[in-house]
């Protein structure tokens, strides 16, 4: 018999923030409070794979202030640590613009580490 798992979460992909709550049961869940689809969408991911978007900075050369970064698209939420000490091994050199990929496909996950403003 499998252990019935509950959390409450906050969902956060609109802006209504609707509480919700789940309970997982085995390979079921049920999910409530959503008042959209993407909410129960959400709370799904939340219980079997939560992915999150990474942002960060890289050192640019000969410059004091950083780049900042993030990921092109949410990475699972166990390999963020693990991105993160490869984003923090990167020098870029200028120029550099909005959206030039700094690291591809970081970790095998599918996600490149992108600029996210331009420097000269």
């Amino acid at each position: 018999m499998a252990e019935t798992i509950m959390k409450d979460l906050t969902c956060i992909r609109c802006p209504m923030g609707c509480l919700l709550h789940t309970e997982k049961n085995g390979d079921i869940i049920t999910v409530t409070g959503n008042t959209c689809p993407a909410g129960k969408a959400y709370a799904e991911e939340e219980l079997t794979e939560p992915k999150r978007i990474v942002t960060s900075i890289v050192k640019v050369a000969n410059r004091t202030t950083p780049l900042s970064v993030k990921t092109s698209v949410p990475i699972p939420k166990d390999k963020i640590f693990a991105i993160m000490e490869q984003i923090m091994a990167v020098v870029v050199t200028p120029p550099v613009k909005i959206g030039n990929v700094i690291i591809k496909n970081v970790l095998d996950t599918g996600a490149d580490i992108v600029a996210t403003k331009n420097i000269d």
